[in-house]
């Protein structure tokens, strides 16, 4: 199955989507990450009130691979949580961008300046990989 890059999110190097309204953003992994995980098997993300920085890391994914470290693409507060994904974290595997992780309220919108559009997204997993 090809990668999928919606034009509409924006990403992280580390392979996490956003996608902003207002100001709360809506974050997951990307396509490229599950595929590349692998089927999930246990996720674990921050409770809701957590202040998150961008950059640091806020909860990890775990597949029959590997176990990875999910990095905040931006700074805010958690103001909602997946808590389907906590029973069920293969959701992820069937559709990366349905599948959100966490909601936060932005603490600076202007670090969203620093995340990939979809084609810079979608040139750097082709050219890292």
């Amino acid at each position: 199955m090809a990668t999928n890059y919606p034009a509409n999110l924006k990403y992280t190097k580390e392979h996490e989507w956003v996608s902003v309204e207002g100001d709360v953003a809506t974050i997951g992994i990307t396509d490229f990450a599950q595929s590349a995980l692998g089927d999930i098997v246990f996720l674990e993300t921050p409770d809701v009130g957590t202040k998150l920085s961008a950059g640091a890391t806020f909860g990890v994914v775990e597949s029959i691979k590997s176990v990875s470290d999910l990095y905040a693409p931006v700074s805010g507060e958690v103001i909602e949580k997946n808590s389907d994904l906590e029973g069920s974290p293969e959701e992820i595997n069937s559709d990366a961008y349905a599948s959100w992780l966490i909601k936060v309220k932005l603490s600076d919108t202007n670090e969203l300046n620093n995340l990939l559009s979809a084609a810079d997204y979608e040139n750097f997993c082709n050219s890292s990989h």
